[in-house]
C-alpha cells in the first residue's frame, strides 16, 4: 500500500517526562509538483525570429530611404518600384531564349555558374595538394611561400590578358582567371593547417607506423579541415567576384556580359536586378560551402 509523502514542520517545544525538551512536529503533505511546460516550440519560434526580423527591417528601412532619395528630381538612379516595372519580364520569365545573347537571367547565371565551378573545382584540388606539400616540407615552404605570397596580390583582371593571350579563347580564359585568383587563400590556408597538426598526432602515426596515404587520410584531413574549408570558403568568393568582372571583357552568355551590356544600352534598372541575383547566389554558394564544412568537420570550422 503506497503510503503519502509526510513533511514535519516545526510549532515548538513540550517537556517530556524526563524533563527535557521535545520538539512538536505538523506533518504537511508535500505539494505536487507543476508538469514542465512544453516551450521548445516557443524558443524555436523566437529564435528564428530573432534572425530574421532584423535583417528584414534593415531591407525595408533601406528600400524606404533609396526609393524617397531615388524619387527626387534629378535623381540619377531609378527607385525601387521603377527598377521592379522595368525589369518585371526578366523576373517572371528568367528561361527566355531567342538566340544570341538575347537570353533570360538564368541561362546568363547558369553559364556563370559552370565556368565557377569548373575553375573552382581545379583551385580546389590543386591549392590543397600544393598547400600541404608546403605544410609538410620546410624546403618547399621556403622555396614556394614567397612566389605565392607575389602572385595573390595581382588583380583577377591582370590575369585576363595573358590568359586570352595563351588561349586563344574566352571560356578557357575566363574559367584560368578563375582558378588562379581562388587558388592563394586555399593554399595558403591549407599549408597553416597542415603546419598546426599536434605533434602528439604525428608520434601516434608513427608508433602505428601508418604510410604516408594513411597519415594523410587519418591525420592531416581531420586536423587541417578548419583550415582548408577556411580557405575554401574565401575562394569561392573570389571566384564569383572574378567569374563576374571576367566576363565583362571576354563577352558571350554570362551575368557579367550581361551586366555590360545592360550598361551599354542604359538599362540601369536591370543592372540593379542582376547585381540583387550575384548577391544572392554568392551568398549562397558560401553557405553551401560552409555547410559541408560544418559536416566534414563536425561544427569546428567557423560558419
Amino acid at each position: 500500500m503506497n503510503m503519502p509523502v509526510m513533511k514535519s514542520e516545526v510549532t515548538g517545544a513540550v517537556s517530556g517526562g524526563s524533563g527535557a525538551p521535545v520538539m512538536a512536529a505538523k506533518v504537511l503533505p508535500l505539494a505536487p509538483k507543476r508538469p514542465a511546460l512544453q516551450t521548445r516550440p516557443m524558443t524555436q519560434v523566437k529564435e528564428i525570429t530573432a534572425r530574421i526580423l532584423p535583417p528584414l527591417i534593415v531591407v525595408a528601412l533601406g528600400l524606404l530611404v533609396w526609393e524617397l532619395l531615388c524619387r527626387k528630381t534629378g535623381a540619377t538612379l531609378p527607385p525601387p518600384s521603377r527598377v521592379f516595372k522595368d525589369t518585371y519580364e526578366l523576373i517572371v520569365d528568367p528561361f527566355f531564349d531567342r538566340g544570341g545573347i538575347d537570353k533570360g537571367l538564368f541561362w546568363h547565371l547558369s553559364a556563370s555558374l559552370q565556368r565557377v565551378a569548373l575553375g573552382y573545382t581545379l583551385s580546389a584540388v590543386v591549392g590543397v595538394a600544393l598547400g600541404t606539400l608546403v605544410g609538410q616540407s620546410v624546403w618547399a615552404m621556403r622555396g614556394l611561400d614567397p612566389i605565392f605570397q607575389v602572385l595573390r596580390t595581382v588583380p583577377p583582371l591582370a590575369w585576363l590578358p595573358l590568359s586570352l593571350a595563351a588561349f586563344r579563347d574566352g571560356q578557357p580564359s575566363a574559367i584560368f582567371v578563375i582558378f588562379i585568383t581562388s587558388i592563394w587563400p586555399i593554399i595558403i590556408n591549407t599549408a597553416v593547417g597542415i603546419r598546426n597538426i599536434p605533434q602528439d598526432y604525428r608520434n601516434v602515426a608513427a608508433v602505428l607506423r601508418l604510410n604516408p596515404f594513411e597519415f594523410f587520410v587519418k591525420i592531416m584531413v581531420p586536423s587541417a579541415a578548419p583550415y582548408i574549408f577556411t580557405g575554401l570558403r574565401i575562394g569561392i568568393g573570389l571566384s564569383w567576384l572574378a567569374i563576374v568582372a571576367a566576363e565583362m571583357l571576354i563577352g558571350g552568355v554570362g551575368i557579367g556580359f550581361f551586366i555590360w551590356d545592360a550598361w551599354n544600352s542604359s538599362h540601369i534598372s536591370e543592372i540593379i536586378l542582376a547585381l540583387f541575383y550575384v548577391g544572392v547566389i554568392g551568398f549562397v554558394l558560401d553557405r553551401i560551402v560552409a555547410g559541408v564544412a560544418s559536416i566534414v568537420t563536425r561544427g569546428t570550422a567557423a560558419n
